[in-house]
């Protein structure tokens, strides 16, 4: 995953007894104890010299004997610290001076930053230990951390990395911290979160007057803030707690009322929440935990893994209870582990009275709106929401939203790249000049590249809300801060409205801005993280919700032969009527009776999607769609996977984004391996000179054997089986005219619609059956959390800022 470039000596040694190298390491190596690391490597050589952080990195020099220095070269990337990702090793020779000792100098910050700042890391397990041992100086407290975890990218204010340019500027060292920040020989030498309970941060308890919810919260005094706050959860409170990149709203996930009370505060509708256990142990009986999960569950990022539920379980030996509320419907439960001292202690250390061992963990903030982290808006937006405010006085920089991975085919697939990922970068397949992509309207993420990098943001949200949008403005001049980034090209969405394009558009400033359709930006995000220089064109399978096509319809199931400079569109799922927008999408039975009445088939009592449909909606929506009205054709896989979850009836109302989709996938994963005949697409082809596109696929056989197997009592389940199967045989067919007509063999999987892992697995199958090679996405999501990277390379492609 490293590249290095070491400048190795000649491979003779010099007349001189005495050799001097300045080395420089480019990559994640400050926060890390790199520093740290190059001054014991350096003593152990017997080398003098210093080390110092700058903006390109850090930066060494080295004098002795020429074998250890040699040796020193060969070492320093190869050896280095566990958080650190070393990209390139540079060195020269140049005099010696002379000297004895090494010492670590002060920090240089002069330039233009060029190093990488560290993403926040899970507590090691050294600093465990101490967490939990009664004889130690940190016993219990909630802030421990060392060189080897805790928080980087969230308190950072600019570079280089160093105490005074981080939210623990604030907390002077005491002495003892300060001999261990000053002791080469410590795990906390030159540790700049170092903590303690004697120079802080401090925790504290605050709670809701439960007679007058309006009054402001008042603080609970006592000598244990989380001793008080295990109490409350307990007893069915709903706490909001400070994290690492925000605030968390928590309950006991056992407790079927302060669930369900969660619930309705926040308007979650059946959303799942995300759970945090203690140990693996205690979700044994819930979830299958294989290899891949486990590493992701237990490493240093620790993000919410989406684990397949077992069957109706029932709590073994020790297995702790989970409310039916936590995730209703859903076929995964969203878990993590403790992954700060505040959550190890909030779940108890041995010894603690007993408390709740599986917690609700959800991001603090109403429907829409983005984390909350500052500490007075949290006591302000949140007062609705929580009975209790656990807070302290360390400062958030930037918001950090937890990164939901899940597995498929034993490799990692992100649904949310965020806390413990930004703001490492991706590594591009062509070097760019500086820009900018402010990606789309859902899911906001947006991306600044230059050179060979591309660093994306932390998770922003959905762009409606205007707090999200000041985020995201916020976000981005943090983000401009610590890489150096100085955008000359701004990149966006199609879509004339989009709030994420319209702000590229205020912002432009004399810059270029270049409009990117949404699927060619999904298509260039698989193809740029899979390292292709995109001097050939790939098959790009876009399956989504919506995006903003070039006849002004609403794409979604597309097929594109395509590379950075353009697409073709090959094919596309047959146009059916979207009417009413978002109403349909919130309602799918309408998204249903659109796709019955393009298919030529009644609106039958007997369907399920008839009988959702209240009459006068129903009246209503027949003349609608008979007129034309509000009608936007649209093509979008996403909304027959809508309509299909009605037509089985699985899902008629959607609480939030893709519940619908989800239910199908859910219940398609009850059916069993033999699922029978499957459903067949019907395709129309055009020659390949007839202009416009090859292939229309029309889902109207495929809907009329729903309909037939309804009538015949086949269970859903079954139904939802067989219709995976059949786009999964689509994409097949649509891909092998592709290659018959064009010869190429690469296939890009890509759209939020491949976040669901039955058909992914699959179509991957066959395609690679096919003698295909299949690039799915592994760094960045599938879906719009993924879309500024394409965005990026197409638009440095298209102006030529391709260096």
């Amino acid at each position: 995953m490293t590249t290095r470039q070491v400048d190795e000596a000649s491979g003779t040694a010099p007349a001189t007894a005495v050799a001097r190298r300045r080395v420089t390491v480019r990559g994640v190596v400050q926060g890390v104890g790199f520093r740290p690391f190059v001054h014991a490597l350096a003593t152990e050589l017997g080398l003098t010299g210093h080390v110092t952080n700058t903006v390109e990195g850090v930066v060494t020099e080295v004098e002795g004997a020429p074998v250890a220095v040699a040796r020193f070269g060969e070492r320093i990337g190869g050896d280095a610290p566990p958080l650190a990702v070393v990209e390139t090793v540079d060195g020269e020779d140049i005099a010696a001076i002379g000297g004895s000792g090494f010492t670590i100098l002060p920090s240089r910050t002069d330039g233009i930053a060029r190093t990488l700042v560290s993403p926040d890391a899970a507590t090691c397990d050294a600093c465990l230990a101490e967490l939990t041992d009664p004889a130690d100086r940190r016993h219990r407290h909630p802030f421990l951390t060392c060189t080897h975890c805790g928080p980087r990218f969230t308190i950072v204010t600019a570079l280089p990395y160093d105490r005074a340019q981080t939210t623990m500027a604030r907390f002077p060292m005491c002495p003892d911290c300060t001999r261990e920040y000053t002791d080469p020989a410590d795990r906390r030498f030159h540790a700049q979160p170092i903590a303690c309970h004697d120079c802080g941060p401090r925790l504290r308890l605050l709670t809701a007057d439960p007679g007058d919810r309006t009054r402001p919260p008042y603080a609970v005094t006592g000598p244990d803030p989380v001793a008080e706050t295990r109490r409350l959860l307990a007893d069915g409170a709903i706490v909001a707690v400070k994290g690492l990149g925000g605030y968390h709203l928590v309950c006991d996930a056992a407790d079927d009322t302060a669930v369900t009370l969660l619930r309705r505060r926040k308007a979650r509708g059946d959303k799942p929440f995300a759970l945090m256990a203690r140990h693996l142990s205690d979700i044994r009986h819930l979830v299958r935990v294989g290899v891949e999960e486990r590493a992701l569950l237990t490493g240093a990022v620790r993000p919410i893994v989406l684990l397949r539920r077992l069957p109706e379980p029932a709590p073994g030996p020790g297995g702790p209870r989970l409310s039916r509320a936590v995730a209703p419907g859903s076929p995964d439960l969203g878990v993590m582990l403790p992954y700060t001292p505040l959550h190890h202690l909030l779940l108890g250390l041995p010894g603690d009275p007993p408390g709740p061992r599986l917690l609700v963990m959800t991001s603090g903030n109403v429907a829409g709106e983005p984390i909350v982290t500052d500490d007075d808006e949290a006591l302000r937006r949140l007062a609705h929401l929580a009975d209790a405010w656990l807070t302290h006085d360390r400062p958030i920089q930037v918001p950090c939203d937890d990164s939901v991975v899940r597995i498929c085919d034993g490799e990692p697939l992100f649904v949310r790249r965020s806390r413990g990922y930004a703001p490492f970068p991706v590594r591009l397949p062509v070097p760019v000049r500086p820009a900018l992509a402010v990606g789309g309207d859902l899911k906001n993420v947006f991306c600044l590249a230059e050179g060979r990098r591309a660093w994306l943001s932390a998770h922003i949200g959905d762009m409606d809300d205007l707090a999200t949008q000041t985020e995201f403005e916020r976000g981005e001049a943090h983000l401009e801060t610590v890489t150096g980034v100085r955008p000359r090209l701004l990149a966006a969405d199609r879509h004339p409205g989009y709030r994420s394009g319209q702000w590229a558009q205020r912002h432009t400033d004399g810059r270029p801005l270049v409009r990117v359709q949404h699927h060619h930006a999904h298509i260039a995000a698989a193809m740029a993280e899979h390292g292709l220089d995109g001097a050939h064109p790939v098959i790009g399978v876009a399956f989504d919700g919506t995006g903003h096509g070039d006849d002004g319809a609403v794409w979604g199931g597309e097929i594109l032969l395509a590379d950075y400079a353009g697409y073709r569109r090959f094919g596309h799922l047959a146009y059916v009527p979207l009417p009413g927008g978002d109403t349909t999408v919130r309602r799918p039975y309408r998204m249903a009776l659109a796709h019955l009445r393009a298919a030529g088939i009644d609106w039958a009592g007997d369907l399920p999607p008839v009988a959702a449909c209240p009459p006068d909606e129903r009246r209503l929506l027949d003349r609608q769609l008979a007129r034309n009205l509000n009608c936007v054709p649209t093509s979008s896989m996403g909304r027959l996977f809508d309509a299909v979850s009605s037509l089985a009836g699985i899902c008629h109302h959607a609480g939030y984004e893709a519940q619908a989709a989800v239910a199908l996938e859910a219940a398609a994963l009850t059916a069993g391996q033999d699922v029978g005949p499957g459903y067949v697409f019907a395709l129309r082809t055009a020659p390949p000179a007839a202009g416009g596109t090859d292939l229309v696929a029309d889902p109207a056989p495929v809907l009329a054997a729903i309909v037939e197997d309804l009538r015949a009592g086949t269970a859903p389940a079954l139904i939802a089986a067989r219709f995976h199967t059949a786009v999964a045989g689509l994409v097949r067919r649509g891909c092998a005219l592709a290659r018959e007509r064009t010869g190429l063999r690469t296939i890009a999987l890509t759209g939020g619609v491949f976040a669901n892992t039955l058909l992914a697995a699959d179509t991957a199958r066959l395609l690679r059956e096919d003698g295909c090679t299949v690039l799915r996405h592994r760094r960045v999501p599938p879906n719009d959390g993924g879309l500024a990277l394409g965005q990026i390379v197409v638009a440095a492609r298209r102006t030529g800022a391709v260096t």
